[in-house]
């Protein structure tokens, strides 16, 4: 059997992922598992198709990008997929796992886009340095005491931070920040008193 897997990383990219579905049809997937979710995200359409694929059978993937977000993650894929028998197949790259060229290449290839990925990391980091120097970076801004107080009292009263961020206008990582922070301090405080 022929099983495809298509992603795209948000909502938004209707037709992108429209042209994965249809194209993954193109190729003949008999059965087809597909999400809208970022890359760093739980997942759990790839992992069905992993858990469903049998021996035999072959995965099949647009683009590499689609598939893994690193090297590791790749290889764990395939090695999931090696233990079941079942070929990867890279429609934008004519790769197939099943010959062992194919999985040559495909290796190098992840190889080469996490060198990529972590080279641009590294200039990155080169350009904050650069800016801090300069005396152009300020790094993040921090919240107010006002605000950083109402994060408290709602998500007290069980407001979701999901709510709570659109409520103050704030990142949501910013609130998981200040909970975190409060549950080092306030686990501190409790710590000493128990003493």
């Amino acid at each position: 059997m022929i099983i495809g897997y298509a992603r795209t990383s948000t909502v938004e990219q209707i037709a992108g992922f429209e042209a994965q579905l249809e194209e993954l049809k193109v190729a003949g997937c008999e059965k087809l598992f597909s999400e809208q979710v970022s890359s760093v995200s739980n997942r759990t359409q790839l992992e069905n198709a992993l858990d469903f694929v049998r021996e035999g059978d072959v995965f099949v993937v647009t683009k590499l990008d689609r598939l893994a977000r690193s090297i590791t993650d790749l290889m764990k894929i395939i090695a999931k997929l090696d233990s079941k028998l079942v070929g990867l197949r890279i429609l934008n790259l004519g790769m197939d796992t099943e010959t062992p060229t194919g999985k040559l290449m495909l290796t190098v290839l992840g190889a080469v886009a996490q060198f990529e990925r972590e080279m641009m990391l590294e200039r990155q980091r080169e350009g904050v340095i650069k800016a801090k120097s300069a005396g152009k970076y300020k790094g993040r801004k921090p919240i107010d005491k006002e605000r950083h107080k109402k994060v408290l009292e709602l998500a007290s009263e069980g407001i979701t931070k999901a709510n709570i961020a659109r409520q103050l206008s704030i990142g949501e990582a910013t609130i998981y920040r200040i909970l975190a922070a409060e549950k080092v301090l306030t686990g501190k405080k409790q710590g000493k008193a128990a003493n």
